[in-house]
């Protein structure tokens, strides 16, 4: 997942929408297999100034800036990247409730 967003990042797109429905593994008849990233639906070429402010993103993996409205950058993919991989760790979300607001 870094190496993928790294390289996204190396020519100018932010994601935005890391979250593990947009995660594809491929499997090589059942032998290695490669991740691949989907739904670039949010995702966005940075300014010049490297920074970005349309608060959009999945509840739950959306970085804090975000949610604050300040400007954001490539960062915010690693924190959605982080909180994926609490999921697959622990088997569940670092942050829930039920309602959105709350969450927020």
């Amino acid at each position: 997942m870094i190496d993928a967003i790294g390289f996204c990042h190396s020519k100018g797109i932010i994601h935005r929408d890391i979250k593990p429905e947009n995660l594809l593994i491929q499997d090589k008849n059942l032998g290695i297999s490669s991740l691949k990233i989907a739904d670039f639906g949010l995702s966005r070429m940075l300014d010049e100034d490297g920074e970005a402010s349309t608060a959009c993103g999945t509840p739950g993996y959306v970085a804090p800036e975000i949610l604050e409205s300040l400007p954001y950058g490539f960062p915010c993919d690693y924190w959605s990247i982080g909180v994926v991989a609490f999921i697959v760790l622990s088997g569940s979300a670092p942050f829930y409730e039920a309602d959105n607001l709350a969450l927020y």
